[in-house]
């Protein structure tokens, strides 16, 4: 039906997997390539001779031009949806990748990140509607599934950095424009079907839309809808700059702190990251079952105590930690998504945007901060203050139930 809500058209079709496979695997292509640029940080600092600063610079350029960008691009794809768009977010990706490979200085290598993230805003608000057309009713899982590719791309950085570009240097970045002709790869398969959902179902009526927005998925007031994206916001916040800190910097820390090599630092990061990876796919889940509020409480509350011990174990435990830290940490990410996505179901790309774009490039401005923190304390300190930053989330509590609690 031409007038029906996208919400609506979504639940009267079954879960389809093969579109939520196929959008998580450009999720995954997509995060790569940023990962790709925290993976290059160790030979930047010996390449170009890079300081903790620049760093935290060049971190905090692409996630505000990936992350800030999103919301903006969700709320006029909202209003007039744009499938063709995702390929081309791709190839600009593609651009920042060969640029990164053959920067010869700081402000090259911003300018190369400036694309990457282009791409990156481009494709995340379109991607998470794809998920919302095949999600049916299974909202937690197809969200999960998603963010489980992005995540997962994420935690590449450090085995990047082990087997790509410590031996190849700088050049090995021209493989990630292969991730991108990937990514190109699926969309052209994708973006059809999309557009075909899209021209069925995809315009909310006027009427409804007006309502959503007054109202909600549950009939929130207009003040709780904004109380409790505020919440979100900060929660999100909180936890990618801690995130920003453990991704960036740990590795540095665990050289300075433990002795390790730059090889053998990179692998708590990974453990971190990769637990992660789990935790997103099986927080949507449990989500779906025991509510979302309650699953985001959780994610912030269990991960609380990890992060404070992090800075100060010995060597043996800083691996079971960081896979706990990170699996409880990142339980809660894929749910504050579909938690949003359901407080104003009429503008799912500005709700995504808004938690996993804007929300990501307020917690960029922690790459900046923690570096040159890192420059004037030093980094043992550093950790041993961000360590609190996940408590921040605590105000999660102050949330208004979601429709799985109150139903």
């Amino acid at each position: 039906m031409a007038t029906a809500s996208p919400r609506t058209a979504a639940l009267q079709t079954g879960t389809l997997y093969i579109i939520l496979f196929a959008i998580s695997a450009v999720h995954l292509l997509n995060d790569t390539m940023q990962a790709v640029v925290s993976a290059l940080f160790p030979v930047f600092a010996k390449s170009l001779h890079l300081s903790y600063g620049q760093m935290g610079w060049i971190a905090f350029t692409l996630n505000m031009t990936s992350s800030v960008m999103q919301p903006v691009v969700g709320y006029f794809s909202d209003k007039r949806p744009m499938p063709w768009m995702l390929p081309i977010g791709m190839g600009l990706s593609m651009l920042g990748m060969a640029g990164l490979a053959y920067a010869p200085n700081f402000y090259s290598v911003i300018g190369a990140v400036v694309f990457i993230g282009l791409g990156s805003a481009i494709f995340h608000p379109e991607g998470s509607r794809v998920v919302y057309f095949a999600a049916g009713g299974r909202r937690g899982l197809a969200q999960s599934i998603y963010q489980v590719g992005g995540n997962a791309g994420s935690s590449l950085a450090p085995l990047m950095t082990i087997f790509i570009f410590l031996p190849l240097g700088q050049p090995g970045a021209i493989w990630g424009t292969l991730l991108a002709a990937a990514a190109i790869a699926i969309l052209l398969r994708v973006v059809p079907w999309y557009k075909g959902q899209l021209d069925q179902h995809g315009k909310p009526a006027k009427k409804s839309a007006r309502a959503a927005s007054q109202n909600g998925a549950a009939g929130q007031s207009r003040g709780v809808i904004i109380f409790a994206m505020t919440i979100l916001i900060l929660l999100v916040f909180s936890r990618s700059w801690y995130f920003s800190g453990i991704s960036n910097f740990y590795n540095f820390f665990a050289v300075e702190k433990y002795g390790l090599s730059t090889k053998a630092a990179q692998v708590p990061i990974f453990i971190f990251m990769a637990a992660g990876v789990l935790g997103t796919f099986f927080g949507g889940v449990l989500a779906d079952r025991f509510g979302r509020k309650r699953m985001i409480m959780f994610s912030i509350g269990g991960a609380s105590p990890f992060a404070l011990l992090l800075p100060h174990l010995s060597l043996e435990w800083v691996y079971p930690v960081s896979f706990l830290l990170g699996f409880i940490l990142l339980s809660g990410f894929s749910v504050s998504v579909v938690y949003a996505q359901e407080l104003i179901p009429n503008n799912v790309g500005m709700a995504s945007g808004l938690i996993t774009g804007l929300a990501f490039g307020m917690g960029a401005l922690g790459a900046i901060i923690l570096g040159h923190a890192a420059e004037a304390w030093g980094l043992t300190k550093v950790m041993n203050y961000s360590s609190v930053l996940p408590m921040i989330g605590l105000l999660a509590i102050l949330l208004p139930p979601d429709r799985r609690e109150t139903a």
